[in-house]
């Protein structure tokens, strides 16, 4: 008999916690009950589970007995006050925040990546930054075949990973504009909630996501570097893939770009050779045909699972290494969907 599992949704009402009921619920994994948490300011919200209607309730840690599954992404600061005591009720946890990604013993798991790292959990998965998983989904096949030496990013990042409020921000602010009114006024969110000063993202490009650290690098930036090395090489500090990263947000409503430069080991590859690894890889789509002006954009990946990769060339000046362009929805792909295929492969691998 086939074994079904109890979940509960942590920040169901968030933008990313609606994406997770709705990709649930398109997902393998034979759900028994499904349990919608929430804060206190938006319990009683009446959400849609397949054709169920569930109330979403405000979380308490005895909102976690009886769950076999949690998925999570409610902030930081909620996954460590709740996520510890589902865990103690016997939950296993994907958590889409950035609360356990440099935890030892968490591990950081994008699916088609690094599935092996699942086995090592002790009740809690931490989903990757979004940025940082398109850009391993596109790579992983090139490293695997060819080595990667060094990996020099430029993001061109979506409003909607600052949240929907950000969205409604970007539109209020074009609204202004096309105007004539002020901007800065509706500036309340962006680059980040938490800083001191906050622009306008319309008609405009913000070279800072998350706070500016003492380094000069953006915790974004550091996020991706760091990020990239626990996943592909199973820390965060290894030396020997070398990478560095430029994170701005572009006034695109959802989906990531990015523009990727990297150099292989094997300098014998050619740019074909590239296309084809990235080709055939599990969840990441080639669109790469300059004759007919084919390359992955924003506004056809929102909504989709998959990575989109094109524009791949070599360096001309530089033996081995190549430029890529790298798109992929970062509430999708980037968020929710990586989050419940990670528990996807809990299931299959037999780990809840």
């Amino acid at each position: 008999m086939t074994k079904e599992y109890n979940v509960a949704i942590l920040g169901a009402t968030g933008a990313v916690g609606r994406r997770m009921i709705d990709q649930l619920a398109k997902s393998t994994i034979p759900v028994k009950s499904v349990k919608l948490l929430a804060s206190s300011r938006t319990a009683g919200t009446i959400l849609k589970f397949k054709d169920q209607e569930l109330t979403v309730e405000e979380t308490t840690p005895e909102s976690f007995d009886g769950i076999d599954l949690v998925l999570s992404s409610a902030g930081g600061s909620v996954s460590k006050k709740f996520l510890p005591e589902a865990v103690k009720r016997g939950a296993v946890c994907v958590d889409n925040t950035s609360a356990f990604r440099m935890e030892p013993d968490v591990p950081l798991v994008v699916p088609e990546v690094n599935p092996d790292a699942l086995k090592e959990h002790n009740g809690i998965i931490a989903n990757p930054n979004c940025s940082t998983i398109q850009m391993v989904m596109a790579l992983e096949p090139i490293r695997r075949k060819f080595g990667l030496k060094q990996i020099i990013v430029s993001t061109y990042q979506a409003a909607s990973g600052a949240g929907q409020a950000a969205i409604d921000e970007l539109k209020k602010e074009s609204q202004d504009y096309l105007e004539g009114k002020d901007m800065q006024e509706d500036a309340k969110i962006l680059p980040t909630k938490g800083d001191k000063k906050h622009y306008p993202l319309a008609f405009n490009l913000l070279p800072q996501i998350d706070v500016l650290e003492d380094s000069g690098y953006s915790h974004e930036e550091w996020k991706m570097i760091h990020e990239t090395k626990k996943i592909m090489l199973g820390d965060m500090n290894a030396k020997d893939i070398k990478v560095t990263a430029t994170c701005v947000r572009v006034p695109v409503p959802i989906a990531h770009g990015e523009s990727v430069y990297f150099t292989v080991e094997d300098e014998s590859v050619t740019a074909q050779d590239i296309m084809d690894a990235v080709a055939d890889f599990p969840g990441v789509v080639l669109e790469d045909d300059i004759k007919n002006q084919i390359y992955p954009q924003p506004i056809n990946a929102a909504g989709k699972r998959e990575t989109f990769v094109g524009r791949i060339r070599p360096d001309y000046e530089n033996k081995g290494a190549f430029n890529m362009w790298i798109v992929a929805d970062n509430l999708l792909k980037g968020a929710a969907w990586n989050t419940v295929e990670n528990a996807e492969y809990l299931v299959k691998m037999n780990l809840i």
